[in-house]
This record gives C-alpha cells, structure tokens and sequence, in this order.
C-alpha cells in the first residue's frame, strides 16, 4: 500500500494504492491519525485501492468518527470489488461515497 497526502486548507485529501489489510491497515491509520491537525474534512480517494479486509473497514470506520466531529469524510472512485464489500458490510448507509 502506497498513500499520497494533499492538503488544501483544511481538506486533506489522501489517494491510497494498493491492498488496506492486516499488514497494512495500522499504517494508513498512524499516518491519518498523525496528519488530522486542523482538518475539518478528509477525502480518500480509492480509484487505485485493489482490496479491502475487515481491518481496512476498521480504519474507515474510526476515522469516520473521529471526522463526524470535525467536519466530515469521504471516499471517492471505488471499484466494483471494494462497493461490493461496503453494501455487503453496510458500510454504504455509514460512509459517504462519491
């Protein structure tokens, strides 16, 4: 898994590659984690993220709250495979998928 941080202002968006699993899903939750001061919204963009497992849902789901409180989140261009574990999960009615 590779991630690509951009901030604007308060936004940060962050484009994420690769598989979010066990292995990697503690990482890309330190590095949000370390990189929220003074964001009010975080963006994920998902275009090149190959796999998600429960782990990877954990962190999407904690960092779900922790945005609720400072503004809002998003996740942006996820393929087939990924939507399909997000309906499955029902994590489509908790997320904001654009």
């Amino acid at each position: 898994m590779t991630t690509d941080f951009k901030r604007e202002g308060g936004i940060l968006t962050v484009a994420i590659s690769g598989r979010l699993d066990t292995v990697t899903s503690p990482e890309l939750e330190k590095s949000l984690n370390d990189n929220l001061n003074d964001v009010n919204e975080l963006v994920l963009d998902f275009s090149s993220v190959e796999y998600i497992s429960s782990t990877g849902l954990r962190v999407l789901l904690s960092m779900q709250k922790k945005m609720a409180k400072l503004g809002g989140m998003k996740v942006l261009n996820v393929n087939e495979m990924v939507k399909s574990v997000f309906d499955v999960t029902g994590f489509s009615d908790v997320l904001t998928i654009e």
